[in-house]
């Protein structure tokens, strides 16, 4: 993929902690505390070419930690397209968890001098689960594995696994079957 090693070397050089190759279409923003954390697995992809997804991309992707001590861990496998995390706190992704176009992850209020701002709170995305273009998931959320968060949702409250979610706020609309969360299963 176009500036692979041109991105890993970046990203190194910006203090990120790589398990090993991910390949970038494009070069990520990334801002990271001196004394924070960004974690990156093997084999995620990041696209950050306004044509590399056939929605199309708003932005490159964007991976910042904000706070002393903030942390973003990401696991293996997985894929971002024009995707922004802006950590405060704690944001951990798993394994295999695909994001669509533009999505936003915040685990923070963005005004922390503003008194209407509340406490900063974790964010956990769990194994296997397929975030949909648009979406935005705000502060103190998990989406359980095995989940998939339809297209423009904006999450603000848990996901259970094994459902599909979606909507402003996002709700469950329904569980996936045996068969599908069995095959799902064996992808990671």
């Amino acid at each position: 993929m176009i500036s692979t090693i041109p991105a890993c070397i970046y990203l190194l050089l910006k203090g990120v902690n790589m398990k090993g190759w991910s390949l970038f279409g494009g070069f990520p923003f990334i801002n990271r505390h001196k004394h924070s954390r960004i974690v990156i697995g093997e084999k995620c992809r990041f696209m950050s070419i306004q044509t590399g997804n056939y929605i199309g991309i708003n932005h490159r992707c964007i991976i910042a930690t904000q706070e002393v001590n903030s942390q973003i861990i990401i696991g293996d496998e997985c894929g971002f397209s024009g995707t922004s995390i802006w950590c405060f706190d704690s944001i951990t992704i798993g394994n295999n968890v695909r994001f669509g176009a533009n999505v936003v992850i915040m685990d923070g209020d963005a005004h922390q001098d503003d008194p209407r701002a509340g406490k900063n709170a974790p964010i956990v995305i769990e194994d296997n689960v397929w975030i949909g273009a648009g979406v935005t998931v705000l502060k103190g959320v998990t989406i359980g594995r095995n989940s998939l968060i339809g297209a423009g949702s904006v999450v603000v409250k848990d996901i259970p696994a094994n459902t599909v979610a979606a909507g402003n706020p996002c709700r469950v609309i329904r569980n996936h079957s045996a068969a599908i969360i069995e095959k799902l299963e064996q992808n990671i």
